[in-house]
């Protein structure tokens, strides 16, 4: 009886984003010592990034934050809004609140010190390839709440309470004048709710707000 034959998993693809050719290198070389990882790709420049992410699809864009062309918090930003299955784990020799900050908001899943990469960059790589998120153990604790708060928050946790209630009235199909007779406001005040909310949650029009609404239940009870 002839043996069963299984399909090969297929290796976990990322590309390394870098403007530094011997830091890329090391970071490869650890990478391509483990079997079932594997780099599709190298950029130096932050304009290439996403190109390179649209040619070779990885799995995992490892990005630092200071290249030529285009700060690694747009990039991750584009990537995410591109392709938001491809994980983003910032690697970076900065330290301040204000980094991170802008990173975790542009949609980052990990954010690893260069100082100790080789040592903790499969750690991270691991952690998020299996959905959850990353931060340097160098980095002090009061960073490392901020980072996890970021990252358990959902998009419309940045909506104030009047937002959210909007969002429930135009999600249940009122129009912009029938959610300011109801909410006792303005129409100007409404479409200045509606704007906010659009440009927190990077929604472009009110269709897309709508089936955004929906999806995640804001619908508001009467």
């Amino acid at each position: 009886m002839p043996s069963k034959t299984f399909p090969k998993t297929p290796p976990y693809k990322i590309l390394l984003a870098d403007d530094h050719p011997m830091f890329r290198e090391g970071v490869k070389r650890i990478i391509d010592d483990v079997p079932k990882l594997k780099v599709v790709g190298e950029v130096g420049d932050g304009l290439e990034v996403l190109k390179m992410v649209a040619k070779s699809m990885p799995d995992m864009v490892i990005l630092d934050l200071t290249m030529p062309g285009l700060h690694g918090s747009e990039v991750t930003k584009e990537i995410k809004r591109l392709y938001p299955q491809v994980k983003v784990l910032i690697l970076t020799m900065h330290k301040s609140k204000e980094h991170l900050s802008r990173v975790i908001m542009a949609g980052a899943d990990g954010y690893l010190l260069k100082e100790n990469a080789f040592g903790d960059l499969i750690s991270a790589i691991e952690t998020i390839r299996q959905g959850g998120s990353y931060i340097s153990s160098l980095l002090s604790t009061q960073m490392i709440d901020f980072f996890r708060h970021k990252v358990r928050s959902e998009p419309e946790d940045l909506l104030s309470t009047r937002e959210k209630e909007v969002l429930s009235l135009l999600a249940g199909g009122k129009s912009s004048k029938e959610i300011a007779q109801h909410l006792s406001l303005s129409a100007a005040t409404v479409h200045a709710h509606l704007g906010k909310i659009k440009k927190k949650l990077d929604i472009k029009n009110n269709a897309e707000l709508i089936r955004y609404g929906l999806q995640k239940g804001f619908v508001l009870e009467e």
